[in-house]
């Protein structure tokens, strides 16, 4: 009987959103249980390590390496779905995106109004966290519909898809914008010219990775010195892959270098951040009640399902009711309100912003990081249960060739399958992993087997 690879099962276990999302929790409940147990100053002491050259500014607590640096792996990627999307998936076509596109917007004002509003009755002024409950972590919420959303149509997963595409924009935008203070363009220069040479070498087709790879660390480090969050570098560099296919290729770059990266994204960079963001000393600092009672941790965690619900579905409504604009096959504003509230699990990118909207010794930091994963977990159990009574209420539902439950449906609303050569199409649900970001089949036409994504 063959051993099974520890690194092949971790792997290949990783396609799954649902046990990706349950790495990521288990790295965060794991610093929040060691940050307040007897041994708190062993963690504290690991976060503060500080390592790196000093005189390139990067000696950095390992907590900062994490954030600033291994993160910006994880924006990489998302560079490259953007990218793809822009180019053959779901943002192609603004006619098909529109509407989750303007429920992205709205799904960022909705929590910013409700965490202003939080702020204001309290009395306590403390509104530099508005940007906190904005994001929208993709992985735990795709987790959350595959653990409940089974029977919902396909344009649920979808809409869930353009949307979240469209939240990490609207996210990496307000880091680059609002999070940025000291700027020295002269560095930001260097870093725009390591871009641009990246871009040069990517789009000639050479990727040998001894020449990328020093680019890409010139890029991030210069960045990180010019005053920018480092991982907009990374996000740059995502976005000057070509996402089209050239000549003799059998993928494009961008589903290329996924592949390569993903697992390193997803399975390494991802939880350690999570470890070390997650990883707030309550038990110092207030105890356990403060925790659920301090404007800020409140604000925070009512933003999350909250403001994304009024958001979202009530843009949609808005778009839908007045407007005359269609919702996707089979969807209907109910199943928007229930995909609305598991937007509302923000972790990764919320918890990066929760970091750069206080100072480590501000009092409601540690308030602020900790209402994240509250409300997040909050997001995703009234998620769950809304997705449930969703999908027992399309039980009756007919499905059609055509139909959004079959994932022969991209994300841009065309047929993904030659019409001649189909036979015995699988009907599908919006849980289905076989649908990636660009919208083709998740599975290797040879062997039927999923890719490393």
């Amino acid at each position: 009987m063959a051993t099974t690879n520890p690194i092949s099962w971790y792997k290949k276990k990783l396609h799954s959103e649902t046990f990706a999302g349950s790495v990521l929790m288990l790295g965060a409940v794991t610093a929040l249980i060691w940050a307040n147990s007897p041994w708190r100053e062993t963690y504290a002491t690991i976060s503060s390590t500080t390592v790196g050259p000093s005189a390139l500014h990067l000696d950095l607590s390992l907590a900062a390496w994490a954030s600033d640096g291994l993160l910006a792996i994880f924006f990489f990627v998302i560079g490259l779905e953007l990218k793809t999307e822009f180019i053959t998936g779901s943002l192609r076509d603004m006619k098909q995106a529109l509407v989750p596109m303007i429920a992205a917007v709205c799904g960022m004002i909705g929590p910013i109004l409700v965490y202003v509003a939080v702020i204001a009755i309290s009395g306590s002024d403390v509104y530099d966290g508005w940007a906190i409950p904005v994001a929208t972590d993709i992985a735990f919420a795709l987790a959350v519909l595959g653990l409940f959303g089974k029977g919902l149509p396909t344009a649920a997963r979808t809409f869930l898809l353009t949307l979240a595409v469209v939240d990490d924009l609207l996210g990496i935008t307000i880091i680059a914008v609002f999070f940025t203070s000291g700027i020295s363009f002269l560095w930001m220069a260097v870093s725009f010219v390591a871009i641009a040479i990246f871009a040069v070498l990517v789009n000639k087709r050479i990727v040998h990775w001894w020449m990328l790879w020093p680019l890409a660390l010139i890029a991030w480090g210069t960045m990180h010195a010019s005053g920018v969050h480092a991982t907009i570098a990374g996000v740059l560099l995502g976005l000057s892959v070509p996402a089209l296919a050239k000549g003799s290729e059998k993928k494009p770059l961008t589903e290329y270098f996924g592949e390569k990266i993903d697992f390193t994204s997803s399975g390494i960079v991802l939880p350690i951040f999570a470890f070390f963001a997650a990883g707030v000393n309550v038990v110092d600092s207030g105890g356990v009640l403060d925790m659920f009672t301090h404007p800020v941790a409140i604000a925070v965690y009512l933003a999350l399902p909250l403001g994304k619900f009024l958001g979202i579905w009530g843009g949609t409504a808005l778009l839908t009711k007045i407007f005359r604009l269609r919702l996707g096959k089979g969807l209907h504003l109910p199943d928007v309100g229930a995909v609305s509230l598991i937007t509302g699990v923000g972790f990764t990118v919320s918890l990066l912003i929760a970091q750069l909207s206080f100072a480590p010794d501000h009092p409601a930091a540690g308030y602020a990081r900790v209402a994240v994963i509250i409300g997040s977990v909050i997001s995703a159990i009234l998620g769950g249960i809304a997705l449930r009574m969703r999908a027992k209420a399309h039980r009756g539902d007919e499905p059609s060739e055509y139909d959004a439950t079959s994932d022969n449906i991209r994300l841009d609303g065309k047929p993904n399958f030659d019409p001649i050569a189909q036979a015995d199409p699988t009907e599908r649900d919006a849980t289905s992993d076989d649908i990636r970001l660009d919208g083709r089949p998740n599975t290797d036409p040879d062997t039927g087997s999923q890719p490393t994504r």
